[in-house]
């Protein structure tokens, strides 16, 4: 099945009112409109910076519709579907192929320990429930704590047809190595880590789906921009750069943190939903501080 990923694609935070209680639908599509405009090539919606574990699926469903009718052909959306549970990932699944998402993302299932048969068997189920729509794997041992192993992922490549890539956000460069230089063909092999954009893109990535491009795409477009003219000592240059604003954001420890920075940026992205928490006012000054300091606002 044919995919190509590219870019740019934005894990898209989620806004929600004041106290977390409903999603802000009506800023839902215009950050979406926002982040294309700013250059996105794509946008990730409901995803771990989306805080889509933390929504209801009648919500992740209409947020999904709201992205993808901001957005039309602008840019690729890119629907994640994982849940806990089987049944519930499927239905997300098939609404976003109905909803117009050109893939589907799905983490694998947490909470609960799985070993590589449980996992194969239901990355297989979900894929054959949706047999001519693609499918992305997702690897984010950290939040997820099921890691995909590259023998699973090498396996599950070869053998079903929709399973057409990963986002890979296990923060390991040999483990994305590996996927790179052995995957078969046309399986798409997204990066998921910010501290190593430029390597992954200089690597053989296609693509990368970035939390941090909320607040700073430019920066993450400065790193592929240059790579596309060929200029490496640039795009060098912007990693750096997108590195240091990584260790700002603490890698999305607290989401609240982008949101704070992309209103100082001239969007006013909402509030986070609990357990989640919104900056304390300190927090808000040093952030403040170190952007400043950082160049980016």
């Amino acid at each position: 099945m044919k995919f190509a990923a590219k870019g740019i694609i934005s894990a898209m935070i989620t806004p929600f009112t004041k106290g977390g209680d409903y999603v802000d639908f009506d800023k839902v599509g215009p950050l979406a409109a926002w982040m294309v405009k700013r250059g996105a090539h794509g946008l990730f919606p409901c995803g771990t910076t989306g805080e889509g574990m933390l929504m209801t699926p009648e919500e992740r469903k209409t947020v999904l519709e709201e992205v993808v009718q901001a957005v039309g052909k602008k840019a690729m959306v890119i629907a994640h579907t994982g849940t806990f549970d089987l049944a519930t990932t499927i239905e997300l699944t098939h609404h976003a192929q109905e909803a117009g998402a050109v893939a589907a993302g799905i983490v694998a299932p947490g909470y609960y320990g799985y070993d590589d048969l449980s996992l194969t068997a239901y990355y297989k189920e979900i894929a054959e429930a949706v047999p001519d729509f693609p499918v992305l794997l997702y690897n984010l041992p950290s939040c997820a704590r099921n890691a995909l192993s590259a023998e699973l992922v090498l396996r599950l490549a070869e053998s079903v047809p929709n399973i057409v890539g990963i986002k890979d956000s296990s923060g390991s460069m040999a483990y994305l190595t590996r996927l790179l230089g052995n995957a078969p063909k046309g399986f798409n092999v997204i990066n998921g880590a910010d501290e190593y954009g430029y390597q992954a893109f200089l690597a053989g990535a296609p693509a990368v789906v970035s939390g941090t491009s909320n607040a700073v795409i430019d920066l993450y477009l400065g790193i592929y921009n240059e790579l596309q003219r060929g200029n490496q000592k640039k795009a060098w240059a912007w990693q750096v750069r997108l590195e240091h604003a990584a260790r700002i954001f603490q890698y999305g420890r607290l989401l609240a943190s982008f949101k704070e920075a992309m209103r100082m940026r001239g969007f006013d992205a909402g509030y986070v939903r609990p357990p989640q928490r919104e900056l304390t006012a300190q927090e808000k000054k040093q952030l403040a501080k170190d952007l400043e300091a950082a160049g980016i606002i």
